[in-house]
């Protein structure tokens, strides 16, 4: 049976010793944020994940949700209770506010809670997950009012969220959306239409279920510009915010999936459903958006829980495989051959997938202690800084983490040859459920393109020269230091190459769009390999300063796999490069009909 185990060490050394979290004391949250506090936060979590989400993985798969004929959706086994604990625990409002029930502590913390959940059990993950950032729109969007009825049950975990925009006939395209919206006279609308897709749409986990919905007020515009958000309960709430009638919203069915089969995606069916506009009218986008990049990060923080779960289990099992003799003599005299981890292949393969992990992990918490300074700091400046980071990084995050992601939990099923084809061994599990992530909340090459188009040349290109601006300040500091060079040389190699691509799209995306269009995805993945190799550059600097300070096995192969990563996967911006500046001619010539 696979197992997981929560990197709460590494991820202190990325607080302490890389990003340096205390220097943060004066924003709100943080001085409650005590070394003492952040470790017991992490132990705790890890704890459950080790030892009631973690268990439910396997269950979850094998058994899926089950649609009752009156519509009504169960969890696996299991299910039920380990969301109770999560919601006992208190970790649905770990980083909410205190006036809703929440313990106001940095999303920094969150985040890397949401990466043992997802790395224990993506599925059963994805229900809190879920409502964290229907809260999330809330607090940004919605009134006092549906702030005050909603959000404390929400933390509370009594009530769960979801958000509902795909349609049968339109995916990424929202503007294209037919469920509608008539006012009922009273400040409530009446909702009819169909959604597909909905995660945690229906189930038994909560009393309540709160659906952030998209839809177009009767006569409002066309398009994106007419779109509106509301917010729909499962059951209605009283006045006094007890739980009332039943709301005219159900699961049509569930649908049939390659993964994630613990969590109930939902057909969603609104027959005239009660709902209360959230935001704006025709604002639906701005506010929904608030959820949507929340998400898009959690899903990055998926694929990294996914490969790092993978990587767990390809280890333990490479260290115990016998097959073979080592090239240069054999390592287990003793045995009859020597365990697989002795043969230069599956080290490569392990080292690669290890590399990303660790960088990924930085690059995460880094984003997300942007996305605290953004919503903490009173500095001006600091926050505009923080949210360019974010403009910049979430689509990085999101396409290049699940691109790598699920590319890893193949690479780690691979290492058990046949038996990680059988079922019994797990690994087939973490590539099935790693792929959705790669798809939904925009597909990567959705991603691609909208950070060569919006993401890129806003304000100027202000967030890439920051980050440009960032990373070759580092390299100055530190070019000279001896130890540094196998971390600073290859980095600055990279970031020519990144260098030469963003003049390159500056140049052509507007004469020749298709040509931007043709190199999005590998821009996407350029930059978010200068990211990691930046994150690793971090990390090595804090690596030789525990080093000097008292040497350690730990520190020792940080460094290791660091220069692995320099050497063996950052020199792909090259690659990258070429293929960027190859155009979209060949990609182009052949005609649609053609194909």
């Amino acid at each position: 049976m696979p197992s997981y185990k929560a990197p709460v060490e590494d991820v202190l050394f990325l607080l302490n010793d890389v990003l340096g979290f205390h220097r943060y004391d004066n924003l709100r949250g943080f001085s409650d944020a005590s070394p003492d506090v952040i470790e017991a936060v992490l132990n705790e979590g890890a704890k459950l994940a080790e030892t009631v989400l973690a268990p439910l993985n396997a269950v979850g798969d094998r058994e899926g949700c089950t649609r009752h004929p009156d519509g009504s959706v169960t969890t696996p086994k299991g299910f039920k209770a380990a969301y109770d604990a999560y919601a006992q625990g208190g970790w649905m409002g770990l980083s909410m506010p205190e006036a809703y029930g929440g313990q106001a502590l940095p999303h920094t913390l969150n985040s890397a809670i949401q990466e043992f959940a997802s790395g224990a059990n993506l599925a059963l993950g994805m229900y809190p997950g879920l409502t964290q950032g229907a809260m999330a729109a809330l607090e940004v969007h919605g009134s006092e009012a549906q702030k005050s009825l909603y959000l404390p049950k929400m933390v509370e975990g009594a009530w769960t969220g979801t958000m509902n925009l795909t349609e049968p006939h339109c995916g990424t395209d929202l503007g294209l959306l037919k469920t509608k919206a008539v006012p009922n006279g009273d400040g409530s609308y009446s909702l009819t239409g169909t959604k597909i897709f909905i995660s945690a749409g229906e189930h038994n986990l909560s009393e309540n279920i709160i659906h952030l919905v998209i839809a177009r007020i009767e006569g409002a515009p066309a398009g994106t510009k007419g779109i509106s958000l509301f917010v729909v309960p499962k059951f209605l709430v009283n006045a006094d915010g007890s739980v009332g009638e039943r709301n005219p919203v159900s699961c049509g069915s569930l649908e049939h999936k390659m993964g994630i089969h613990g969590n109930s995606t939902c057909v969603m069916n609104y027959d005239g459903a009660k709902g209360w506009l959230v935001g704006q009218e025709n604002r639906g986008l701005n506010a929904m958006f608030v959820m949507m990049n929340e998400a898009r990060l959690a899903v990055g923080i998926q694929g990294l829980g996914q490969s790092e779960v993978a990587y767990q289990n390809a280890v333990a099992y490479a260290k115990d495989r016998l097959q073979g003799r080592a090239l240069t003599g054999a390592k287990a005299p003793e045995k009859a051959a020597d365990p697989i981890i002795v043969h230069p292949d599956v080290r490569r393969t392990l080292m690669g997938i290890r590399a990303f992990n660790e960088a990924a992990r930085a690059l995460v918490l880094w984003t997300a202690l942007q996305a605290d300074i953004g919503h903490r700091s009173d500095d001006e400046k600091q926050r505009q800084a923080a949210e360019d980071h974010m403009g910049l990084m979430t689509p990085v995050v999101k396409g290049v983490l699940t691109d790598r992601g699920f590319a890893n939990a193949v690479e780690a099923q691979q290492m058990f040859g046949g038996h990680g084809y059988i079922e019994e061994w797990g690994m087939s599990q973490f590539v099935r459920d790693a792929r959705i992530a790669m798809i939904y909340e925009g597909a990567n090459g959705i991603q691609a393109m909208d950070l060569i188009g919006r993401k890129l040349p806003k304000d100027g290109g202000r967030a890439m020269m920051s980050f440009l601006g960032e990373v070759q300040t580092f390299l100055k500091d530190h070019g000279e230091d001896e130890a540094m060079k196998p971390y600073v040389a290859p980095l600055q190699a990279g970031l020519n190459d990144l260098q030469g691509a963003t003049m390159w799209f500056m140049q052509n995306a507007f004469s020749k769009p298709d040509n931007a269009g043709a190199g999005a995805t590998d821009y996407m993945h350029l930059l978010g390999l200068i990211a990691l190799g930046y994150m690793w550059a971090r990390i090595a600097k804090a690596a030789l300063a525990r080093q000097a300070e008292a040497p350690s096995e730990a520190m020792a192969a940080k460094l290791v796999v660091g220069r692995f990563y320099m050497e063996r996967m950052l020199p792909e911006t090259a690659t990258r490069l070429v293929r960027i500046k190859a155009g979209a001619e060949t990609t182009m010539a052949l005609g649609a009909e053609a194909f």
